[in-house]
């Protein structure tokens, strides 16, 4: 190599020379290609185009834009949660210090999610969203399949069965209880108690996903990794809480302020799109989930979700 070449440049060379020549490749050929290549541009980069195309209301409302738009930032977040909740399961090495890093991300992801539902619950016009929501129909944020995933990869099935059902589904096998998730009974019709349409759609689609990954997760989800590597850590406690809080507290709390402001009309709550049963779904004290409940004393889980419920009505 000539000698007359910078030093760092080539060492470089070199390196990328052992890189290439392991993968049986020739190096020339790639700077070769390098050198016709074009500049990269952020456009290009994050496909901003196509990403600024994939917004299609069915509606001449212009709120509904604001509605599309927030959802698909939500749906953003929730893929950053499962790529940091994917690199903690699946690290051989895993160690405190990664850990913790990757739970301060995940809280920072659900802290922006929950303070930024203004957007929703404030930022629409009510006659504006109460006109194109039934354009909607039957889809409805229900359908979120990421944030079925972060339960799943988060904490044991078990956990995520409907209270009343959990006592006599503990220790029987996982397809009984992925049968009666908490979240199955909000999308029943509110006379009939029948699977809607919302429902069947979902299931239909992701059903053998979500068993997938509960099975997959079984010994390896975020709960797991707690208790087998960190118990009684203190800081991972304290991560651990905040995050089922946000998870399961605040985050439910947000859209509960949000379905209260547009759908509340006394004497009769109007149905949300899908028919979902809002009133009995959304609020954390009926749902009573903690992905982490050895974490909560028998008084916080019994009261799970009552103040920061009462405290934002208060205010609302």
């Amino acid at each position: 190599m000539d000698s007359s070449l910078d030093p760092g440049l080539r060492d470089l060379l070199t390196r990328l020379q052992q890189k290439y020549d392991v993968m049986g490749q020739d190096l020339n050929s790639y700077l070769d290609g390098l050198l016709h290549a074009d500049y990269l541009t952020y456009w290009d980069y994050i496909h901003l185009d196509t990403l600024l195309s994939l917004q299609n209301p069915k509606t001449r409302f212009p709120d509904e834009k604001v509605f599309i738009v927030y959802h698909q930032i939500t749906e953003l977040y929730f893929n950053l949660v499962l790529w940091e909740i994917e690199q903690l399961v699946n690290k051989a090495d895993l160690d405190k210090t990664f850990f913790t890093a990757r739970l301060d991300r995940m809280i920072r992801y659900f802290q922006n999610l929950c303070s930024s539902f203004d957007i929703m619950s404030e930022g629409m016009e009510r006659d504006q969203f109460l006109g194109f929501r039934m354009s909607l129909l039957p889809a409805s944020g229900f359908q979120s399949a990421q944030y079925r995933l972060i339960e799943l990869r988060s904490t044991d099935a078990i956990n995520l069965v409907d209270p009343v059902s959990r006592p006599s589904l503990e220790g029987k096998p996982l397809e009984e209880q992925m049968e009666k998730l908490y979240w199955r009974s909000g999308a029943t019709e509110l006379k009939s108690g029948k699977k809607t349409l919302t429902l069947r759609q979902f299931e239909e689609k992701y059903e053998h996903a979500f068993l997938e990954t509960a099975r997959e997760h079984a010994s390896k989800n975020l709960l797991r990794i707690y208790e087998s590597k960190f118990s009684g850590d203190q800081d991972v406690i304290r991560r651990l809480r905040e995050f089922d809080q946000l998870a399961n507290v605040f985050w439910p709390l947000s859209h509960m302020k949000s379905a209260a402001r547009y759908l509340k009309k006394d004497p009769e709550d109007i149905k949300a799109t899908g028919g979902t049963n809002w009133q009995k779904y959304l609020p954390p004290r009926f749902q009573k989930i903690h992905f982490f409940p050895t974490l909560w004393t028998e008084t916080e889980k019994g009261e799970w979700g009552r103040s920061a419920v009462e405290k934002a009505l208060n205010h609302s």
